[in-house]
């Protein structure tokens, strides 16, 4: 039976760890062929190692995607080995978190950099490639907290939603050339790093959520893939909320 990404060529950014790594094991299992761009070497490294002696395919580049020649950079390179670039999970991201009053230009910046210019740039890089080859799927991370906003993340929230922003106007833009762009909003994840919280305050997260429960990475990954894939080949443009209703 084929895998529904077969033979794809997949850049997926932040792909070392966290929600970025269960991605990347999510789509080397479907079939893809995985580029991980991460600034973190001994994670993305071992990602990577990690698919590979599992049977997949998976290469780890270096990149700082808030950093434009070097994404331009690392694009040319996953062209020069794999020859096309197919898919584009622009998952990547930082928090850096304060109230209006505590907040530094640098905090705000910092968050701007990555979150938001490091999408544009991954973005004009990939679709190049793809509008030229006539195929592409661009899926960029948001957040449900780009829907109804959050104590303490006057940065982080408006990159995400600017996210929003930047995925339908390339879905307009791109849709034309047979490249499709959506996102994805996640609610409460239990990434590591989530899951060393207090009990009190994961149990707190737990109820504000319908299902009762934190989603997992492996959750988000599945959501990536399904938007990756032929069998959403006529959604574009659109926001996927995986957060177990706590939008409602």
């Amino acid at each position: 039976m084929k895998k529904r990404l077969e033979n794809k060529i997949a850049v997926i950014t932040g792909g070392a760890d966290g929600i970025g790594k269960s991605t990347a094991l999510r789509f080397a299992s479907e079939g893809a062929v995985v580029v991980i761009w991460d600034m973190n070497v001994e994670k993305g490294e071992a990602t990577a190692t990690e698919i590979n002696q599992s049977g997949g395919k998976a290469t780890f580049m270096k990149v700082n995607t808030a950093v434009y020649a070097e994404v331009e950079a690392a694009t040319k390179q996953v062209v020069e080995l794999y020859g096309k670039v197919e898919i584009l999970i622009n998952n990547a991201g930082i928090t850096r978190d304060a109230t209006i009053k505590k907040m530094t230009p640098e905090l705000w910046q910092q968050v701007i950099d990555v979150n938001l210019t490091g999408v544009f740039n991954c973005a004009k890089c990939a679709a190049e490639v793809m509008t030229e080859n006539g195929w592409g799927r661009i899926i960029n991370a948001s957040s449900v907290v780009a829907l109804y906003g959050n104590f303490g993340q006057t940065n982080y929230v408006a990159t995400k939603a600017g996210l929003i922003g930047i995925t339908k106007t390339l879905a307009k833009e791109l849709g034309r050339k047979g490249v499709t762009v959506n996102a994805v909003a996640p609610g409460f994840i239990a990434t590591e790093m989530v899951k060393k919280m207090p009990p009190e305050v994961l149990k707190s997260m737990e109820e504000k959520v319908p299902l009762k429960r934190l989603g997992l990475p492996e959750e988000i990954a599945a959501a990536y893939a399904f938007l990756a894939s032929d069998d959403a080949a006529y959604i574009n443009g659109t926001v996927l909320s995986v957060d177990g209703g706590i939008t409602i």
